[in-house]
């Protein structure tokens, strides 16, 4: 029965559906059970360093209900793009509640859209990596699956990987390289890997270019049915989920960099490279992201039976209330650069790659 606590993860995207059902004030409810009640539940209930057995990791491995979770949210997230849409076309809307509207939507698509595809971009199946593009797709990020996999993973916590957030780094400086530098692999990983399979890099067999045309197809597709008025609320919204997963990532390695051995190759990346966070709701909202440094350890560990490491940084925030301390840089480096300090120092890391 204990297990069932990953039901909660569905009370933000149902908060989304009663919001775009009501509107009015309800039109923000997304962002406010998102980024206002659940830091402010953070901050009394902050959850537990227990990990499961191992002879119990293997049966939780492979317990259906722990996929299921997941699956659910692919029509789930789609049904609340096509309200979102149906509530824009309808009219009568007034502008704070388009607004509100395409906040929360927008949170949806990446708190889980792409979180959840980044769970299932990691598994094996067809099926599985099917369901990962398809979340991806509404954020215009389906080139996440090349990139985050083969780049993200490979550089994390160095100057190679455009997702670890640098010491003193801008938040909002951090959104641009990122997301630009971040495309820019992808290509260049996708040709690489094309290239290597004896096709032309940037040929028509790069996997760069299906998602290309999947994306623009999706949104001609909202500008034929819904009116092309609409097609900006459409780019606003996934827009705003692939920033969130952006600020995902500011937080996650902020500061934290990997030392070169003599041979000048990176260490290999260590429970100290990320940042973590056992604040229960959170953990349980983004399903166990919080718990990075494990996820880095072995990728394709199923999100229910990641762990707690003793010597990785805890976040003294959960992830929530870290993220919306990042938008006040000011703020954001007096509470963190103190601690990033202390963890490069107690594990001898350097400033920069």
């Amino acid at each position: 029965m204990k297990d069932l606590k990953y039901l909660i993860a569905y009370i933000v995207p149902l908060s989304v559906v009663l919001g775009l059902y009501m509107g009015g004030i309800f039109s923000f409810l997304g962002f406010i059970v998102a980024f206002v009640m659940i830091p402010l539940f953070e901050l009394f209930w902050k959850g537990t360093t227990a990990n499961h057995m191992e002879a119990e990791e293997d049966s939780r491995a492979k317990q259906i209900f722990f996929d299921l979770v997941l699956y659910m949210n692919v029509p789930l997230i789609y049904f609340i793009l096509c309200l979102f849409l149906y509530r824009l076309v309808g009219g009568g809307l007034e502008i704070y509640e388009m607004i509100g509207m395409t906040i929360s939507t927008g949170i949806i698509l990446g708190g889980n859209g792409i979180n959840i595809a980044h769970e299932l971009g990691h598994r094996n199946t067809w099926y599985e990596r099917t369901m990962a593009k398809m979340l991806l797709l509404p954020s215009f990020y389906m080139h996440f699956i090349i990139e985050h996999n083969h780049g993200h993973h490979k550089w994390v916590s160095t100057d190679k990987d455009p997702a670890s957030s640098r010491f003193n780094e801008n938040v909002y400086f951090f959104f641009v390289r990122s997301t630009v530098m971040s495309y820019v692999s992808a290509w260049q990983i996708a040709a690489e890997q094309t290239s290597r399979a004896g096709h032309a890099a940037y040929g028509l067999r790069n996997p760069m270019y299906p998602f290309v045309i999947i994306q623009t197809l999706y949104l001609l597709a909202v500008g034929f049915i819904c009116g092309w008025i609409i097609v900006p609320f459409a780019i606003v919204a996934g827009i705003l989920g692939f920033l969130l997963l952006e600020l995902v990532n500011y937080i996650e390695h902020y500061g934290l960099r990997r030392s070169k051995t003599a041979s000048g190759r990176y260490e290999p990346v260590k429970p100290h490279h990320s940042w973590n966070s056992n604040h229960e709701i959170g953990r349980i909202v983004l399903y166990e992201l919080t718990r990075h440094s494990d996820h880095h350890f072995k990728a394709n560990r199923k999100y229910q039976i990641l762990r707690h490491f003793d010597d990785s940084p805890q976040m003294p925030l959960g992830y929530p209330g870290s993220m919306l301390l990042a938008l006040v840089p000011p703020l954001w480096f007096a509470y963190m650069n103190p601690k990033v300090e202390e963890a490069r120092k107690k594990f001898n890391m350097p400033v920069a790659a």
